[in-house]
């Protein structure tokens, strides 16, 4: 689980708007992409916590994330508490931005989230990605190891976020996060109530990503992501705890950049083609 970013309506800014408005938010709008990179937020995060990663990013890929209904301009939206429900929506909203070549990134909740959406696409007959990218997280079907707390006492989910580190400390005072506590609670929930369903592996290949020094998520986790696809996965440590890709995004995502693959003349064309 994750730390807090979340703030209210009008906090922050207010990016650029997308076919997908107000689930996408685009930090560079490129007009011709060879890839769309979509990336899916940890529990309590909202889009802008991938902003700072537009400049590391080659300059022909767009980033493109995600804003979760409850967080930021969508602060006055009821927060989505089960995984299944965030993802059909998802996938129904950002179909039409699938006219490009693209791949999905996800941290913490948000790597459950983009394996999932993977899934839905195949599903739809969408296709799967050029490539999923996950990071700090155990693979989606092993087991859960911390006692859930989306419904407990706000002292005892005080007291698990100060474990998992990332929130800054003044959002730790009750008064201050009551605001920021149903949006929290749910993406508590979408983690504590996801149960993996068996399927076929993805298609796609899969980079992994963790901190060597993540008490939440071990290396045997991050090699667990191995079964779930057919095309090849790897698995990167950097030093660093469960947020140490916010810690150093200018190490984390270049190396999640050159993992992008530079999509064939025919994927291109493919997925032009589901556009018209």
């Amino acid at each position: 689980m994750d730390g807090l970013t979340t703030a209210p309506a009008g906090a922050g800014p207010p990016g650029t708007g997308t076919a997908a408005a107000p689930w996408t938010v685009r930090w560079n709008r490129v007009p011709a992409p060879r890839l769309r990179l979509f990336c899916l937020p940890h529990a309590g995060g909202g889009a802008s916590v991938y902003r700072p990663w537009a400049r590391h990013l080659p300059p022909d890929v767009e980033l493109v994330a995600v804003r979760l209904p409850g967080r930021e301009a969508r602060f006055r939206e009821a927060p989505l508490t089960r995984a299944d429900d965030i993802v059909t929506r998802l996938v129904g909203e950002i179909a039409p931005m699938l006219d490009r070549p693209h791949a999905w990134f996800g941290h913490s909740m948000g790597a459950l989230l983009a394996f999932e959406v993977c899934r839905e696409l195949r599903r739809r007959g969408l296709g799967e990605p050029a490539r999923l990218l996950v990071s700090g997280r155990a693979a989606p079907d092993v087991p859960a190891k911390r006692s859930p707390v989306h419904d407990a006492p706000l002292p005892d989910l005080l007291a698990r976020l100060r474990e998992l580190g990332g929130t800054p400390r003044e959002f730790l005072d009750p008064a201050v996060i009551a605001p920021l506590a149903p949006s929290i609670r749910a993406d508590f929930a979408v983690v504590e109530t996801y149960r993996h369903r068996p399927g076929p592996p993805l298609e796609c290949p899969v980079s992994v990503f963790g901190g060597d020094a993540d008490a939440e998520t071990t290396a045997d986790d991050l090699r667990a992501w191995r079964r779930h696809t057919s095309a090849g996965c790897v698995v990167r440590t950097f030093d660093g705890g469960h947020f140490f890709l916010h810690d150093m995004p200018e190490r984390v995502v270049p190396v999640i950049g050159r993992d992008l693959p530079v999509p064939r003349p025919a994927d291109v064309r493919e997925a032009n083609g589901r556009k018209q």
